[in-house]
């Protein structure tokens, strides 16, 4: 079986990232004992990362560089916004545990689409979040090797994503 569309994909790898000023460094490793799954096909992951999976089979290897555009695009200013503290009460109530420097918190935007935010500083101006994903401006190393590959269930289909171990857990 090969890695298609409509499969269930699981990977392991090794992630390196560079920033432009120090070179490739190390960022994250996902292990074959909890490996990262996906279905293909749908958007899930990084294109050229697909990309370079399409095609194989299970124990073999990939290893691909992505650049930042075609990664998760450039580091922008514009992303920076500072929202009123009262946007974050709940009840009448300041929530501290929420407003911790470093959380990543799931908002929406005007439109409605979600999007994660990382809480930078908290002062009398409001809360500095930072809406740029985690690796905006890196350059990307994928080395890893595919786990496993199964049929995805129609359940997965019609959600758009791997359920169970290493997916989206329902």
């Amino acid at each position: 079986m090969i890695a298609e569309k409509n499969k269930v994909i699981t990977i392991s790898y090794r992630l390196l990232a560079d920033d432009g000023d120090s070179g490739m460094e190390f960022y994250e490793e996902v292990t074959s004992e909890q490996p990262f799954a996906f279905l293909f096909g749908q958007q899930y992951i990084l294109p050229k990362l697909e990309e370079a999976i399409a095609g194989k089979e299970a124990g073999e290897t990939f290893s691909v560089f992505i650049d930042f555009e075609n990664g998760y695009g450039d580091y922008l200013e514009e992303r920076r916004v500072i929202i009123p503290k009262a946007n974050f009460k709940e009840e009448g109530k300041k929530n501290k545990d929420v407003l911790r420097v470093g959380n990543v918190i799931p908002m929406k935007d005007d439109q409605g689409n979600q999007m994660r935010g990382e809480i930078m500083k908290v002062d009398y101006m409001g809360v500095h979040m930072d809406f740029n994903p985690p690796l905006a401006g890196y350059d990307l190393q994928f080395d890893g090797k595919i786990e496993s590959i199964r049929e995805a269930t129609p359940e997965e289909i019609e959600h758009g994503h791997a359920h169970g171990p290493g997916g989206h857990q329902h």
